[in-house]
């Protein structure tokens, strides 16, 4: 028998049971389950707010009315206050951090303005979101719609872990996105089942492709058309490599498609994951954030409450909280009058060597060892190796030539130009042909 549920926890699912039942339906057993205690936490906000003589609740050492730390660590984090390092961050995230987070969405994704969606909620980066957004919307059995040049992880996240089903579409059709088959494949899964995730992974890893404005369009008009027909759609748009966007081979979308799901149709609720991990080149500080994008503008507030209490009783449950230092150091960034000159700068970097290796894998002395997929963002680019065995190909060049690539496919290698300097990419290409020529011939 399953367990019976907490009494908060029956509070939310009453209260999303009016403002959007769909959303309801979406949660997965655990989604239902969870919720925020009203316990230590919420028991040391009222005292953090109203204890003015003494607050004996904070579960962390004092010394003079700040953070207890040691020197040998406070030596090494600049003009941070203590209480911006050592103190526990809210589960949720830092206020400031949250509401800059959604400031830089409304500005970046004019498709967002006007639009009712939620206050983001701070994760330990991406992968951490998804794990979450995974607990909240996959029951073991359900399916999760992606295209078939996907990030191996997901399958450790959804399959293994959760015990969801992956099923795939052919990514690319021509020189574009397969909008075609992405709507072939929802209207196919969605037979005999009341809920599909979908997961909409741009600019793409390991492809470095993101849609044209036309494809996004057709991307969003496919899903609410799903949506339409009755099946109820959680789509989960990874933005890890939001912003850096190249316009190789022609113009692509410079907003998520986040902004075009968000409000669409109430069987659709659009989720967001983004974080600091790419766009602002902080890898390590782990800062990430989950928004949701309710269907329904009337009662979206609401929806997004319940969401966000939810998502904060899953972060609870499972790491307490976010670092405090990683976000209080975003925030800061975010508020820094050069952080937009900062970022343009380095991604005309990663833009000026994305041109160069456009330019070098698509020589025509290269035609017999390669297809080049397209590609026109992001960190990455892969090419269709002809007539060889992608891993072979990686150990030879690994072994014979010293340079490391991954292998996504049978016959796929991934390349990460984001750690190419432009004069290494030819030299890089040229002894992949070497490889796979030798390897056609012995």
């Amino acid at each position: 028998m399953p367990p019976a549920l907490n009494r908060l926890a029956e509070d939310l699912n009453s209260r999303l049971e009016a403002a959007a039942p769909e959303v309801l339906a979406m949660l997965s057993a655990y989604g239902r389950r969870i919720y925020f205690p009203k316990g230590i936490l919420s028991q040391g906000a009222e005292a953090k707010k109203h204890a003015h003589k003494v607050n004996a609740t904070i579960g962390i050492a004092t010394e003079g009315g700040h953070a207890m730390h040691l020197s040998s660590m406070a030596r090494h984090v600049g003009d941070l206050a203590p209480e911006e390092i050592y103190n526990y961050a809210p589960p949720a995230g830092r206020p400031g951090l949250r509401e800059r987070w959604r400031e830089k969405l409304l500005e970046e994704n004019p498709s967002l303005r006007g639009k009712q969606f939620g206050l983001p909620v701070t994760t330990a980066a991406i992968t951490h979101g998804l794990s979450l957004v995974g607990e909240l919307f996959l029951d073991p059995g359900d399916l999760l719609v992606l295209p078939d040049k996907l990030w191996g992880n997901y399958r450790l996240g959804f399959e293994v872990r959760l015990g969801a089903e992956i099923v795939t579409y052919p990514f690319f059709r021509g020189q574009g996105f397969n909008t075609e088959g992405f709507a072939e494949a929802l209207a196919t899964h969605a037979r005999g089942r009341e809920k599909l995730v979908v997961l909409l992974n741009f600019p793409n890893n390991p492809t470095g492709y993101m849609p044209t404005a036309a494809e996004g369009d057709a991307i969003a008009a496919a899903l609410v058309a799903q949506a339409e027909a009755g099946t109820r759609i959680v789509a989960l748009c990874d933005d890890a490599y939001f912003g850096l966007f190249y316009h190789l081979g022609g113009e692509s979308m410079t907003e998520s498609l986040f902004g075009l799901l968000t409000g669409r149709h109430p069987n659709l609720l659009a989720v967001k994951l983004d974080g600091a991990t790419k766009e602002l080149f902080a890898w390590g500080l782990r800062c990430g954030f989950i928004t949701f994008g309710p269907g329904r503008p009337d009662s979206a507030e609401e929806v997004c409450t319940v969401l966000d209490a939810k998502a904060r009783g899953a972060i609870r449950a499972a790491i307490s909280n976010s670092p405090m230092l990683s976000q209080s150091v975003v925030e800061k960034a975010l508020s820094s009058p050069s952080l937009a000159d900062e970022r343009k700068e380095k991604s005309e970097l990663l833009r000026a060597r994305a041109a160069r290796v456009f330019e070098v894998t698509g020589s025509p002395r290269f035609a017999e060892s390669w297809e080049v997929y397209p590609f026109n963002s992001g960190y990455f680019m892969c090419v269709k190796v002809q007539g060889v065995d992608a891993e072979t190909v990686r150990k030879r060049l690994l072994e014979d030539e010293g340079i490391g690539v991954i292998s996504t496919g049978p016959h796929d290698i991934r390349v990460a130009f984001s750690c190419l300097e432009e004069e290494g990419v030819e030299p890089l290409f040229e002894a992949l042909h070497r490889v796979v020529q030798k390897l056609r011939t012995d």
